[in-house]
């Protein structure tokens, strides 16, 4: 495949938006399709934003022969039953974060894009901005020794809905799938999703939902992580990466644009990213560079990796006696 990928969108919500206007920034994709679960809908995001077709079920976007991958930009809930339409159709898969809600879901969609060879992936763009990336570098070169402590948070105060997704027990609401999978991942993306203890409060508020949360990881020989997340509190959003040379800052790690490093003894070494997208291109060219060379999945964020994390994450709620009603 040496041409721009074609690229299906599952969902015409907010994310699904943010997604294809940024899609015109990746240089070996193009949003294509579009379906929704009324032709109406899927009608108007598709002239808004210049697509091709428009497919009143997702089930004809998959079939759709022309489309080479499908992003799946649903709610939490519906990711499962999405993504296994789009590959019981043979097409490549990105599904939004959270992957799934648990992680029996999510080994059901692993195990069925790895029997059928096809390509998969969670939507962790933060993975791929340019500030990460550096960050990456500067650790694992050992620019500020051995890394000992992260520290990651990401929080916002919603609006008073209770029927608003961010609320709403039915449809996965809360603070830990919806903000808590970006620190939770940042902490992952540095000492791995297997920690070797786990402590964590949250607030479970009258809706039923973790509306702030506090996690704890240990993961042995002085590692540890302290994550924070909440959809009625505003939170920092930063990032730090501690170790035994020096420290890095992400501000607004989640959507970050730049990263500073500080190692003991030299000057701050900043690193500023002027990109023109928000950064939901990278993710996209990621696939469009696996499907090109022919790989199943990426190495920037692996399927057990996401596996690993929604694991991880069951394992926080169980803390808190914290079950989805459709569970």
């Amino acid at each position: 495949m040496s041409n721009k990928i074609k690229w299906g969108i599952v969902g015409t919500g907010w994310i699904s938006d943010q997604f294809v206007a940024d899609l015109a920034h990746a240089t070996n994709g193009e949003a294509y399709a579009v379906g929704s679960r009324t032709i109406e809908s899927a009608t108007e995001f598709a002239a808004k934003h210049q697509m091709a077709r428009a497919y009143g079920s997702y089930e004809e976007l998959a079939q759709d022969s022309e489309v080479d991958a499908i992003y799946v930009g649903t709610p939490h809930p519906f990711h499962t039953e999405n993504v296994l339409t789009a590959l019981r159709a043979g097409k490549a898969v990105l599904c939004e974060k959270p992957f799934t809600v648990n992680s029996k879901e999510l080994e059901e969609l692993i195990g069925f894009a790895r029997e059928r060879k096809l390509f998969l992936m969670e939507a962790m763009w933060t993975r791929f901005l340019p500030p990460i990336r550096q960050v990456r570098e500067w650790v694992s070169a050992g620019r500020i020794g051995e890394v000992k402590l992260v520290k990651a948070e990401f929080g916002f105060r919603v609006d008073w809905n209770p029927e608003g997704r961010l609320l709403n027990p039915e449809l996965g609401g809360g603070a830990l799938l919806d903000t808590g999978i970006y620190p939770v991942s940042f902490a992952s993306m540095i000492f791995g999703p297997e920690p070797e203890h786990v402590w964590s409060t949250a607030h479970i508020g009258e809706t039923g939902v973790d509306e702030t949360f506090s996690i704890l990881l240990d993961y042995g020989k002085g590692r540890t992580a302290m994550l924070n997340g909440a959809v009625r509190l505003g939170l920092t959003n930063e990032a730090y990466i501690h170790g035994t040379k020096g420290y890095i800052h992400i501000p607004s790690f989640l959507n970050s644009k730049s990263a500073a490093l500080y190692v003991d003894g030299e000057e701050v070494q900043h690193f500023q990213d002027d990109r023109a997208s928000t950064g939901y291109a990278f993710e996209a060219e990621e696939v469009g560079r696996c499907l090109n060379e022919g790989l199943l999945e990426s190495s920037t964020i692996s399927l057990d990796e996401s596996l690993g994390i929604m694991k991880l994450m069951d394992q926080i709620r169980a803390q808190w006696g914290l079950r989805y009603p459709f569970e």
